[in-house]
């Protein structure tokens, strides 16, 4: 079978006799040489060849739910790509085989972990009827409008770059040649004539896009979008919403110029802000990971043992003084960690980047600590650490947790196949002391270095040292504990004050 048969089916009324005629003829051929029982890759609008189904389940997807309208080329099911002579081996696994896994890229990009979305489900149950294709939400909120974007990437994903090439698909080399781009900072003008020669070069039939802003919408379509916000080189403030225009040159603060080289406009020091709704609402774009997000609540074992963050008092504490939030379990609830490091690998530079990252702990114990479950959220320019002034750099992402908390965002559940509000709630964050005196801003040196004494940190001065040490530790201790009593061993006192909890060194004393 070749690409020259007539598709016109595809575009017909779901209930027309030339539909399910076309459907009948599909289903022949992508299940000819096969073994009874045998799947395959099911190119429904709602599998989009990433589930498997059988014959009989595949026919129920194509009539309910109707076929991928971009599956024009069947080369899952062993036609040859448009342009290609090789008419052998062009299954799905081949296709994989130009030097990157963009399937898997693919997915992950789309919030959903490689080993649900490319796990044959032997069957999915009843199929609702999908969202209406050509009615428009009122709030405008369109979730088909992601999944095109997904069936377009991996459309793209299979296409062979010219006639016959086998190391690159167009999506791949796109990536490659975008991501020289940004590395040795081309000029969009240069990434232009690149295209325009390459198109020259390779051979009739090439896939390039014709220029830059046809491939960055390409691009894009993976969610790598992010918002540049220029900063102050002080870190007093960030050059945003009425401060955003280029006619601002300075600092509203500190009066320093906003720009490194004013005649070309190059700003001085740039924040990186990658928005954290499209992100939250990915992860209920996979049914399985959607389905995953309510574990805390459906399948977690309440037996008072710690296993999961849902176990701690943190957590039933939010439960119980907020429970219109609790009531929905797909609400999603966030850790925060942030520190400092090294983006240059050597001792000699002293340079201090901090990636803010977020974590859902919605999921699994096993899962909401992967790395493909992470969310970064800032990435706060050096060449110094932020220090105080950090909360100048969380601004938008505070504004984005607050209205995530107040109003939330319409997310499509792909498990459910419905539209909920998603809100989100951020339980507390993760750093080391230091981090923890950035994050929190409270110095955590000198007299009153534990936050959560404040005044009453029992510290004494080394003098020879020049700093200071705490030896109240002591007063974490049960009453009658022979630590209390023995003066000598330490700073030459009895501890009498009455036992109190300390966030900072309860766990070590006790485990001591």
């Amino acid at each position: 079978m070749d690409n020259s048969r007539n598709k016109n089916w595809m575009n017909c009324d779901r209930l027309s006799k030339e539909y399910l005629d076309g459907v009948d003829d599909f289903i022949k051929h992508a299940f000819s040489g096969k073994q009874d029982g045998e799947k395959i890759a099911c190119p429904c609008t709602e599998c989009v060849l990433i589930y498997q189904a059988n014959r009989a389940t595949a026919y129920d997807h194509l009539v309910v739910n109707g076929i991928m309208p971009s599956y024009d080329t069947w080369f899952c099911h062993g036609e040859p790509l448009k342009g290609s002579n090789n008419t052998k081996g062009n299954n799905r696994s081949q296709l994989t085989l130009r030097g990157d896994d963009m399937r898997k890229m693919i997915h992950d990009a789309f919030g959903g972990s490689t080993q649900f979305m490319d796990s044959e489900v032997s069957e999915r149950g009843e199929m609702e009827p999908n969202l209406q294709e050509n009615t428009a939400h009122p709030s405008g909120y369109e979730p088909h409008l992601e999944m095109d974007k997904f069936e377009r990437l991996m459309k793209e994903a299979n296409e062979e770059l010219y006639p016959g090439c086998k190391k690159f698909s167009k999506l791949s080399f796109l990536l490659h040649i975008y991501r020289t781009k940004c590395m040795f900072k081309w000029s969009n003008e240069s990434f232009n004539a690149l295209l325009g020669l390459l198109k020259d070069a390779l051979p009739e039939g090439e896939k390039l896009p014709p220029s830059f802003y046809e491939t960055k919408k390409i691009v894009e379509g993976l969610g790598l979008k992010y918002e540049k916000i220029h900063a102050c080189p002080n870190d007093c403030m960030l050059f945003r919403k009425e401060f955003a225009s280029k006619d601002v040159n300075e600092c509203k603060i500190c009066g320093a110029s906003r720009w490194k080289n004013n005649a070309r406009k190059i700003p001085a020091k740039v924040l990186r802000y990658f928005p954290l709704k499209p992100r939250l609402q990915r992860l209920f774009m996979s049914s399985e990971t959607s389905k995953a997000m309510r574990w805390h609540h459906e399948e977690r074992s309440k037996d008072g043992v710690l296993r999961h963050p849902a176990d701690s008092e943190a957590w039933k504490s939010l439960d119980n003084k907020y429970p219109e939030f609790a009531e929905d379990p797909r609400n999603v609830r966030l850790g925060l960690a942030s520190d400092g490091f090294n983006p240059f690998g050597t001792m000699r530079t002293v340079h201090s980047t901090w990636p803010v990252i977020l974590m859902p702990y919605n999921l699994p114990p096993w899962m909401c600590m992967k790395q493909e479950f992470f969310i970064l959220s800032l990435l706060i320019p050096g060449p110094k650490a932020p220090g105080n002034n950090i909360d100048v750099f969380l601004q938008p992402l505070i504004e984005e947790l607050n209205e995530l908390w107040d109003v939330g965002v319409e997310t499509y559940d792909a498990s459910t196949k419905e539209i909920f509000q998603m809100r989100a709630a951020l339980m507390w964050t993760i750093n080391d002391f230091p981090a923890y005196g950035t994050l929190s801003g409270w110095s955590t040196y000198g007299r009153f270095a534990c936050p959560s004494c404040n005044i009453n940190t029992q510290y004494k001065w080394l003098k020879h040292g020049r700093k200071f040490c705490y030896m109240g530790h002591r007063r974490f201790l049960k009453s009658g504990h022979k630590y209390r009593n023995d003066a000598k061993s330490f700073d030459g006192t009895k501890e009498t004050r009455l036992r109190t909890l300390c966030s900072i060194w309860v766990t070590s004393v006790e485990s001591s």
